[in-house]
């Protein structure tokens, strides 16, 4: 649409200092966990690394954990391939498991399971093993969410794999499903078309009866240019793509350009920038920062790295800025999101990106102010990996920050989401690297479930487990 510009307010290169005032209410408790229990899904779950991560609990899978109506539910491959669903009442202790007809094809870490449920008719779908390829598609009957109790959990409640979503075909290149529930009951999903750093971003959208193509909604075409040189194809990574209780739709993202010209090396990762966009009419349209409409779902004019007012951080493609990090939305609605790359205190090349973001790679805690404004912090713990961080808020809108290796770190609400601590080392899981958080369990009962997967080597299947913290009440 609009030649490229950065907001006035998004220059954030500097750390927020420790005590700007928060929205919080004086009487308001600061961040806590308190471990409640550890449950094992699978003893032996299949382990293979590819992409630096695991297939069953690579943190961009929305949702490989969610609740509703008081049960949890849980996915995962097992050592023979199987893709397996499993439940539990909420603090069980047990979980019960069904395989859905599907094994997976390939070692591929991208390949992981998604869950989602249309509240319209109460059915668990089922999206999983794509990568730049087909997927498969399994829902259950209708009603299965809304009578855990009353409905057994085996195989039959579940329809036979699909290629299609219900004769609907999306694409032959498909990667990234994410299951967005919508406000009004339907369900949504969000997925890349194409490959990347030359893919664009669609959502298709189920009403109960139907799956409906809404179409793609940014583009990956347009100039890029660094101080390096120039990239014309790219693709929007999204940290994510969430309701808040207002309704409104919010997804922050990196882009990723195709030409290894613009970096200063070539062991480095082409992302750049953190962007943020939102839309009040279930994505149909989706406005920047100010408010302007950049891009149409389906349409002509689709959200572009040309477009004005995206950038809230910015940042050259030199510091390993990782692509589909996470967010959240607070009780107001405001946006948050966790960012991570190689500050320029260590340098202003990173020549291997994996190396480097492991020696000297940070997190960063970036929001939206109640006036409007964007404030970045710094978290204080090194992130000794290569790999992703999760966010959660609880009731009170402290922040908590999961770290690789099933670290937890917190920041309160009243010190502006600035006096980050450490709450729980990791220590007694050995946890392989990213976890899988519940988004959907903290607003039913204050409890924070984090799946990790347990250390192994080579391919030698390994426990995978979910552990649970309780949070302020």
């Amino acid at each position: 649409m609009k030649r490229r510009t950065l907001l006035a307010t998004a220059l954030l290169g500097s750390v927020v200092a420790p005590g700007i005032a928060g929205t919080a209410r004086a009487a308001d408790p600061g961040p806590s966990v308190t471990q409640t229990g550890n449950t094992t899904l699978d003893t032996q779950a299949i382990f293979f690394v590819s992409y630096d991560g695991l297939v069953n609990n690579n943190s961009f899978q929305k949702n490989g954990l969610l609740t509703y109506k008081g049960y949890q539910y849980a996915v995962w491959y097992t050592a023979d391939r199987n893709a397996v669903v499993g439940r539990r009442v909420l603090g069980g202790s047990t979980w019960s498991t069904v395989k859905v007809g599907h094994t997976l094809r390939y070692n591929d870490s991208h390949n992981v399971i998604s869950m989602g449920v249309s509240k319209v008719d109460g059915r668990l779908h089922l999206n999983m093993d794509s990568h730049s390829d087909g997927f498969t598609y399994v829902k259950s009957v209708a009603g299965l969410m809304d009578n855990p109790a009353g409905l057994s959990w085996t195989a039959s409640r579940f329809g036979a794999p699909q290629s299609t979503l219900d004769g609907l075909a999306l694409t032959s290149q498909f990667t990234y499903p994410q299951f967005i529930s919508t406000p009004d009951g339907k369900l949504q999903l969000s997925y890349r078309v194409a490959v990347s750093g030359n893919g664009r971003n669609a959502l298709a959208e189920y009403d109960g009866t139907s799956w409906t193509g809404l179409g793609e909604w940014t583009s990956s075409t347009g100039t890029y240019t660094s101080e390096h040189g120039s990239s014309t194809v790219r693709n929007m990574y999204l940290h994510g793509i969430d309701y808040d209780r207002n309704g409104r739709l919010h997804s922050f993202f990196t882009w990723r350009e195709q030409n290894g010209a613009v970096m200063c090396n070539g062991g480095g990762i082409t992302n750049h920038d953190t962007g943020y966009v939102y839309s009040d009419d279930r994505g149909r349209t989706w406005r920047n920062n100010a408010g302007t409409v950049v891009g149409t779902t389906g349409g002509s004019d689709k959200v572009a790295v040309t477009d004005g007012g995206l950038v809230i951080d910015a940042l050259n493609p030199d510091h390993s800025l990782m692509n589909q990090e996470s967010q959240f939305t607070d009780s107001a609605g405001r946006p948050h999101a966790i960012i991570s790359y190689v500050p320029g205190r260590f340098g202003q090349c990173t020549t291997n990106y994996v190396a480097d973001r492991t020696a000297n790679g940070r997190a960063f805690h970036v929001r939206r102010t109640s006036t409007g404004t964007w404030r970045k912090t710094e978290i204080p713990v090194p992130l000794n990996s290569s790999q992703r961080t999760k966010l959660v808020l609880d009731k009170y809108d402290n922040a908590y920050a999961v770290l690789p290796f099933g670290r937890i770190v917190a920041a309160s609400a009243a010190s502006g989401h600035t006096d980050w601590t450490t709450l729980f080392d990791g220590s007694g899981l050995n946890a392989f690297g990213e976890v899988v958080v519940d988004e959907t369990r903290i607003a039913q009962d204050g409890v924070l479930s984090v799946l990790y997967q347990v250390k192994s080597s080579g391919t030698t299947p390994s426990a995978l487990h979910v552990v649970d913290f309780k949070l302020p009440a």
